[in-house]
């Protein structure tokens, strides 16, 4: 139940002119058939009390299980809940920037459909919005069932995020559960940019912002399709689109490079004045080796820089739809959103 500082209940939410305020919860999910009905009765109950209306998008990135199909079967039942299935496995990433040009509310809770996040949170993540709060990050103060290998990479890369890169506003242990207010959505669609944290991107973007914390949970059913190749693609990412750091290393490696070349040499002429042999083949070698390794790594660099400049530059649509529970689509071929096109039918159970 939504209250105020002195715990008493909270005068209900209007738009005006006696229209509720409109709340949309979008959930990103990947073979999340078993986990979708528990997720969407815990909505039901934590709404219930609530004086809003909501929504509840959720978009499928091209399952390999039954998880539309679940969704077919609730939006029969529900007309608040709106599927979406993607045409391909675009990534989580994809799917929520889907979610985001698909939700009409007010303001837009992210919600993973795996579970482990509490919906309980969000009354009182609407009341810091009523507050004034743009953004509201649930912090993850425990994880439940996480491998310490996976645990030290997220603090080591959030920890570059706000130390190294300067995001400042960015939780110290990441916050993939938030709301944020309509202003800032439809700020957020705005970027076009491809390879990018959404997160990290919020945190740039500024806006009022405040945090709530809570215990990250074990998952029930399934496993995360978050493995460490997709992670360390987050990393260079992040990286790329938030710090000018590579760019600048690279200057100062070759610098340092290039003077301890120019020092060799002139060791090895004056060692040759002094009548003394240059060294083997085998110093020669190393140097040469050395010098190679630093070249490939800063071409490497760059070559991530160039690819996603051109990657920009295609413009192709980050998500294509599939299919979707939706009522009042205009029928195949109507565009989905600035981002992505829907070539979809609907279905309903």
């Amino acid at each position: 139940m939504l209250t105020n500082e002195g715990g008493e209940k909270a005068p209900r939410l209007w738009r005006g002119h006696g229209e509720r305020l409109l709340v949309s919860v979008v959930s990103p999910a990947f073979n999340e058939s078993r986990n979708v009905p528990l997720l969407y009765r815990s909505l039901v109950e934590t709404f219930q009390p609530l004086a809003v209306d909501w929504e509840w998008v959720v978009v499928d990135d091209h399952s390999t299980d039954e998880t539309f199909q679940a969704l077919v079967n609730l939006a029969g039942k529900d007309s608040r809940v709106r599927g979406f299935r993607l045409a391909r496995n675009a990534g989580s990433h994809a799917a929520l920037v889907c979610g985001l040009h698909q939700a009409r509310g007010d303001c837009v809770v992210v919600l993973a459909a795996d579970l482990q996040d509490p919906p309980e949170l969000i009354p009182d993540m609407l009341k810091l919005w009523r507050e004034g709060y743009h953004i509201v990050w649930a912090v993850r103060r425990r994880r439940e069932g996480i491998k310490k290998s996976s645990l030290w990479f997220s603090r080591l890369y959030y920890y570059a995020m706000r130390h190294l890169f300067g995001l400042k506003e960015l939780p110290e242990t990441g916050a993939d559960f938030f709301l944020a207010d309509k202003r800032v959505i439809e700020a957020l669609k705005g970027f076009h940019e491809r390879n990018v944290n959404l997160m990290a991107l919020l945190a740039w973007m500024g806006f009022r912002h405040t945090r709530i914390d809570y215990d990250k949970k074990a998952r029930i059913y399934g496993r995360s399709g978050w493995n460490f190749a997709k992670k360390i693609k987050l990393f260079i990412d992040s990286v790329a689109s938030f710090s000018y750091l590579p760019i600048r290393a690279i200057s100062v490696i070759g610098f340092i490079t290039a003077m301890v070349g120019f020092l060799y040499a002139g060791v090895v002429v004056i060692n040759a004045l002094r009548g003394a042999p240059p060294q083997g083949w085998a110093s020669l070698m190393v140097v040469v080796l050395v010098i190679g390794g630093v070249q490939m790594i800063m071409m490497g660099v760059l070559g991530e820089y160039l690819w996603r400049a051109f990657d920009e530059t295609r413009r192709r649509p980050k998500f294509i739809i599939e299919e979707t529970t939706v009522h009042e689509r205009a029928g195949p071929g109507r565009r989905a959103s600035p981002c992505g096109e829907a070539n979809a039918e609907s279905r309903t159970g």
